[in-house]
């Protein structure tokens, strides 16, 4: 799974690394503990539309856009459930009746500069969950397969939606190599390469080209990755500075992973 994670850089980078026109005005700033409800950056490629809102077919843009994060189905009565549906399985998210039309036209790409997920100990450290940080070695950005969509109460006597919601999801995959030795389940990271056919709004969820993106991760994106483990301070949400990145001291580490296992050169 995937319930927390960094996005540092400013949007102004991102719109560059993912040739992407900035629409944030301002809104979101660097966090390293991103957390479910937060209003976070969502790279989206759509056909742009005329004063009367007809797209025209043959453009398109891509820009990056504020979402919320936890995903409201757009036949959703109110919004609280979007907390818990801040997942989706990439193994059966076209299936299912709350992301089958994100899946088919509104796919997403969600910018982290890495994740955080939590081992829990075997034997007497049962209870203790370790901490770990994963992102790219060289410092370029994760670009995590996601979902989005709209949402607009049908009754908003108080207005409190006057313009509606945007929410996504990640999507997570099988965990892969060493990664699994943490959790099983691990945020879909896709390669530039993958960048333009998954957010092509006119590839649908099942183009064979759209459907092999939502296979686990190639060695080779596997063996870019670094893991380390890092202090439970990340375990409250009211953190939130560079320390939380900080690889934890191997003495203060419970039961360190088998780091070879990541296929590539040692990552600590």
């Amino acid at each position: 799974m995937c319930g927390r994670y960094a996005s540092i850089k400013a949007p102004t980078d991102l719109a560059d690394e993912f040739h992407a026109v900035d629409a944030t005005d301002g809104q979101v700033q660097a966090d390293y503990n991103v957390a479910p409800t937060k209003n976070i950056v969502a790279v989206v490629e759509r056909h742009p539309r005329d004063a009367e809102g007809t797209p025209d077919p043959d453009t398109t843009e891509r820009s990056l856009r504020v979402v919320r994060w936890g995903f409201v189905p757009f036949f959703a009565k109110d919004p609280k459930g979007g907390a818990r549906m801040i997942n989706a399985r990439s193994e059966s998210a076209a299936e299912k009746p709350a992301f089958r039309r994100a899946m088919a036209s509104r796919r997403c790409l969600i910018p982290a500069d890495g994740w955080f997920e939590w081992q829990r100990g075997a034997g007497s450290n049962s209870g203790h969950k370790q901490p770990y940080y994963t992102h790219y070695r060289d410092g370029s950005s994760l670009a995590m397969a996601g979902l989005w969509e709209f949402w607009k109460p049908k009754d908003d006597p108080d207005n409190e939606y006057p313009e509606g919601l945007v929410t996504a999801t990640v999507l997570t995959t099988a965990a892969v190599g060493v990664l699994s030795q943490v959790h099983d389940r691990m945020p879909l990271v896709l390669p530039p390469s993958a960048w333009d056919t998954w957010l092509d709004p006119d590839l649908s969820a099942k183009d064979d080209a759209v459907a092999a993106l939502l296979a686990p991760p190639s060695d080779e994106v596997i063996a870019a990755l670094e893991l380390r483990p890092v202090s439970p301070l990340v375990n409250s949400v009211r953190n939130n500075g560079p320390e939380l990145l900080a690889e934890l001291p191997p003495e203060d580490v419970r039961e360190p992973l088998q780091l070879d296992l990541l296929g590539g050169p040692n990552p600590a």
